[in-house]
């Protein structure tokens, strides 16, 4: 390992807590070279965290907090932002009849030692009542908007939201229709636990960490297949293990029989790896054992692409490109994962065609 990455690795871990004492590899930190990595990763606020608890003569040199000061108050205000947003976005689809729970998110954001240090992105909103039902509502306020597989974008304010009608979603059709079914089984408790946002800024509705354990696993992988993940999705993880009673109220075996049902198992053991390796998950808090081999391609995957692959080019750059073009990069990236993860690559194209199929014979934009 790189050794700036290795030090960036040692002070992570003290920013999100997993250690107490700040790493004595501090000291021959390149602060420019850790806030490049931090960007790539969108951890930002997340080194922040951290650096305001370090004494002046380990810090970065003044221009540089400045700089780092500045973008960390940015994300405090995105965060207030989509606080506030989330909450009265639960508040209005609850009014018109839909029972409803923020995915990863502003949730996320409660499990992190300061509910402002995560970098957010947009409101992921799961709508109790089907596609069918829930496409009738969208295209009643905002027409025309173009419909995914799990989810329709809904524009209605500054902040991007996107409306679900399942969580998530498998390639491979026998792993889906699992996935699927085991969604129908569990989402109506998601949608009825409440939390209250910091500051006085609302309550929202989350899943429980229960049903995040499996979920957020799920959205991991299905992204290493699109576009790519970074760190700051393995972050959240961490923190939805850690505080998960899972290995407590409920029988290992019977979770881990769970990942092997719904295809997950293998990738399950290669983010035990990157959780441990680069966060210091303590092995109480794992859910499978440790895979180093798949666990090294996938970090080697997190630290090329960065924050959802953003900054992987190894297939020429994604500024403008066409559908066509699209099409076939993602078809070229996922060769690399079949060695890896076979059925899911093979069928991430067949899944994306049968889609598009789907929609043209039934007139769907």
């Amino acid at each position: 390992m790189l050794k700036q990455q290795k030090i960036f690795f040692d002070f992570l871990r003290f920013c999100i807590g997993s250690v107490k004492e700040i790493p004595d590899s501090l000291k021959d930190a390149d602060w420019k070279e850790l806030y490049a990595i931090a960007k790539k990763q969108a951890l930002i606020g997340v080194l922040f965290h951290g650096i305001k608890q370090l004494p002046k003569e380990l810090s970065p040199d003044a221009g540089l907090l400045m700089q780092w000061m500045g973008m960390a108050q940015k994300i405090r205000q995105q965060n207030i932002r989509l606080f506030l947003d989330s909450a009265k976005v639960c508040k209005k689809f609850k009014q018109v009849g839909f029972r409803n729970c923020i995915l990863k998110g502003q949730g996320n954001a409660l499990l992190y030692p300061a509910p402002y240090m995560r970098t957010p992105g947009d409101i992921d909103i799961y709508l109790d009542g089907g596609r069918n039902r829930v496409m009738q509502y969208i295209n009643k306020v905002c027409p025309n908007q173009v419909m995914r597989y799990h989810h329709v974008d809904f524009p209605v304010m500054k902040t991007a939201i996107e409306v679900h009608f399942t969580p998530s979603y498998m390639f491979f059709p026998v792993h889906n229709r699992r996935m699927q079914k085991w969604f129908k089984e569990v989402m109506d408790l998601q949608c009825s636990n409440v939390v209250t946002l910091p500051d006085g800024y609302g309550e929202i509705t989350v899943p429980t960490t229960s049903f995040n354990v499996i979920y957020i696993l799920s959205h991991l992988y299905r992204h290493v297949f699109t576009e790519g993940i970074g760190l700051r999705q393995l972050i959240d993880y961490y923190f939805i293990l850690v505080k998960s009673e899972e290995r407590r109220v409920k029988n290992l075996t019977a979770l881990q029989r769970e990942l092997k049902y719904l295809g997950l198992w293998k990738f399950t053991k290669a983010v035990m790896y990157v959780l441990h390796e680069t966060l210091g998950l303590p092995e109480e808090n794992m859910i499978a054992p440790i895979d180093v081999n798949e666990g090294r391609f996938l970090l080697a995957e997190i630290m090329q692409g960065g924050n959802f692959g953003q900054y992987d080019t190894r297939l020429g750059s994604k500024e403008n490109e066409g559908k066509l073009h699209r099409y076939f990069r993602m078809n070229l990236r996922n060769l690399r994962f079949v060695k890896h993860y076979p059925t899911e690559a093979l069928s991430e194209p067949l899944f994306r065609t049968w889609f598009a199929l789907w929609k043209k014979i039934h007139r769907i934009r």
